[in-house]
């Protein structure tokens, strides 16, 4: 009998609790709704007192607009910036590896070359600038007139610094970059080919070798464009009347109109005659020798 009860005393107990969680519950459904409902009705009655404001106040709009249109674009740029530093990573230390100087900073005769050459070969005088301040340099110590080195550029690359010809001559000075090799070792490799200034001081010493074997000018330029079986007429004239002219403008002087230069030559080979057959003496009569045939005179290469 006792036991009946207990049970039936739990059972209400846990029909109780339910009942209490249940309302609990739905008070609190209800009181969250009440407060919503509330908010929005008065987000709601704050939106429109703020629009007929708006609409009876043209200068309150007005501001208003500014304002938006304002952040709006300070979002916008701080968006892009955000963007250009995650694709284009920055690197303020970029200008130390950039080959550009200001020709006003040159000595006069520098500034007058670099400039003359800018217009001339169309590039920009603070690269070209650097250009001539080392072909100064390296032509002092190197005993090479500084004119004739950027006469050869011109002539070569014209001051293009990533040039590089049929047969492999690369950079300012056109240098055979696999044939001087061993020359590029000190500044790092054969890729140093297309740094212009490691291409000018190899192939100013280049030039210093060719011009010092052949103990002229003339015959050094012959030597550094590889003419072996041609005159290097056509070359060496482009080169020595650019040298002219790069001088006279060093100088402040008048451009020359006129400008000595090689005659091309050409080498014509002996004709070389069959000799002369012996006497037949069954026939009775000495046989004609044939006429040599004409050798034609042998042709200079062509010059870059």
């Amino acid at each position: 009998m006792t036991a009946h009860k207990n049970q039936a005393d739990k059972g209400k107990g846990a029909a109780g609790a339910k009942t209490a969680l249940t309302t609990a519950l739905g008070d609190v459904s209800r009181g969250f709704f009440d407060i919503t409902h509330n908010g929005l009705a008065l987000l709601g009655t704050l939106l429109a007192v703020g629009l007929i404001t708006l609409a009876a106040r043209s200068d309150l709009r007005t501001s208003a607009e500014q304002q938006l249109l304002g952040w709006l674009l300070e979002r916008q740029q701080a968006t892009t910036e955000v963007l250009d530093v995650a694709v284009f990573n920055p690197e303020p230390s970029a200008i130390e590896r950039v080959t550009a100087a200001l020709p006003t900073d040159l000595p006069k005769q520098q500034a007058n070359v670099a400039f003359w050459l800018s217009r001339k070969y169309r590039v920009a005088p603070e690269p070209l600038s650097v250009l001539v301040a080392e072909a100064y340099d390296v032509g002092q110590k190197a005993r090479v007139d500084p004119t004739l080195i950027l006469a050869v550029m011109a002539i070569e690359s014209r001051f293009n610094p990533f040039a590089q010809s049929p047969v492999g001559a690369q950079g300012l000075m056109q240098v055979l970059t696999r044939v001087h090799t061993d020359k590029y070792e000190d500044f790092g490799g054969q890729l140093a080919a297309f740094d212009p200034v490691s291409n000018l001081r190899v192939g100013a010493k280049v030039l210093q070798d060719c011009i010092k074997q052949a103990g002229s000018i003339e015959g050094g330029l012959r030597l550094y464009v590889g003419a072996v079986s041609s005159d290097g007429s056509d070359y060496i004239n482009k080169v020595m009347a650019e040298h002219q002219r790069i001088q006279s403008v060093a100088m402040g002087k008048p451009m020359p109109r006129y400008f000595p230069s090689i005659q091309r030559t050409q080498v014509i080979a002996p004709a070389t005659v069959e000799p002369t057959p012996e006497p037949d003496s069954a026939a009775g009569f000495e046989a004609e020798a044939p006429a040599a045939p004409a050798i034609p005179p042998e042709t200079p290469l062509a010059n870059s």
